[in-house]
């Protein structure tokens, strides 16, 4: 890998911003970080800052980004992710998904650099098609709690693709399903950390109706071992990434109790409104263009995750 090349990522103190952060000091290359701690945290990069390659911006993206100097790649993950953080920010989800996005590509294209941005699943609603292709409009109610979210990533796609065509640039587009790994927080309100830190703490697993609606859960490094295949590929996408294995929340809830290796109450409360019924990516394209599949089983990433919350919760 080129080791003289400078990338630039937003959100950078966030879940997945921070592992990105990580595998690109690995590999040698000069990091940009930004990030304005709406949800991010420091303590997710604070092992870098004393790298000389490393080099934290604080930042809000709704604002034009400035940066002398030359910039390879500009990777885009700046957002609230989780129901909770765009449920409680959902201007700002809007004009971090809208506004955001436009100034980082403005800055790539001022660049001359390639774009990578983070979308998602979401942009598939509560889908009517299982599993999801790369071809499916999706089923996404625009006015409703998860809108804001939704559509700013909507939005997003459709901006980046228009950079792509008007001005000729080199852009990816990701979608990412379910990821989970060190580093979530606990309170983000996602049924991963929901579950470790019931669990951890004695309480009952909440599962949000029936608990027959279905996920799945594609560990941190396969995630990021996807997005850095797609970012030095010639494909563009959408591209979806994440685990095809499905299981059930009530499956999950289990599988949970016997990593930590005993049993606990489950409680149920109401589903929340628009919450999707199904959820697995189709990832026969990034199979064929980028030669990608998930490695970790998902009790080997639960062990792990889990671990991580015990030593630092």
């Amino acid at each position: 890998m080129v080791s003289n090349k400078t990338v630039l990522v937003t959100g950078a103190a966030g879940f997945i911003g921070s592992h990105l952060c990580d595998w690109f000091i690995g590999h040698g290359f000069k990091v940009l970080a930004l990030d304005n701690f709406v949800t991010g945290s420091m303590d997710n990069i604070a092992h870098l800052t004393k790298n000389k390659k490393f080099k934290f911006i604080k930042h809000d993206i709704s604002k034009p980004i400035l940066i002398p100097g030359k910039i390879n790649y500009v990777l885009n993950f700046a957002s609230p992710a989780s129901p909770v953080d765009y449920l409680n920010l959902s201007i700002q989800t809007m004009k971090v998904g809208g506004l955001g996005t436009h100034n980082a590509l403005g800055i790539a294209k001022a660049k001359g650099a390639i774009f990578l941005l983070a979308s998602t699943s979401e942009v598939y609603g509560d889908p009517l098609e299982h599993p999801q292709k790369e071809t499916y409009w999706g089923n996404v109610n625009p006015i409703g709690p998860r809108g804001v979210y939704d559509e700013a990533k909507r939005f997003a796609e459709a901006l980046t693709l228009a950079y792509k065509k008007v001005h000729k640039m080199d852009v990816k587009i990701v979608r990412i399903f379910n990821t989970y790994g060190p580093r979530m927080r606990l309170k983000d309100g996602r049924v991963v950390p929901n579950f470790i830190d019931q669990i951890l703490h004695g309480k009952p697993l909440t599962i949000y109706g029936d608990g027959k609606q279905t996920r799945s859960f594609c560990y941190v490094d396969d995630l990021v071992d996807g997005i850095t295949k797609l970012l030095f590929s010639k494909a563009t996408g959408p591209i979806n990434i994440g685990n095809p294995c499905e299981f059930s929340i009530r499956e999950f809830a289990k599988l949970v109790m016997k990593t930590y290796g005993g049993k606990a109450k489950i409680v149920y409360e109401p589903l929340p409104k628009d919450d999707p019924k199904q959820r697995r990516p189709d990832i026969s394209l990034a199979r064929k263009e980028l030669g990608w599949g998930p490695k970790v089983p998902l009790e080997n990433g639960i062990k792990l995750t889990m671990d991580w919350f015990k030593n630092n919760s």
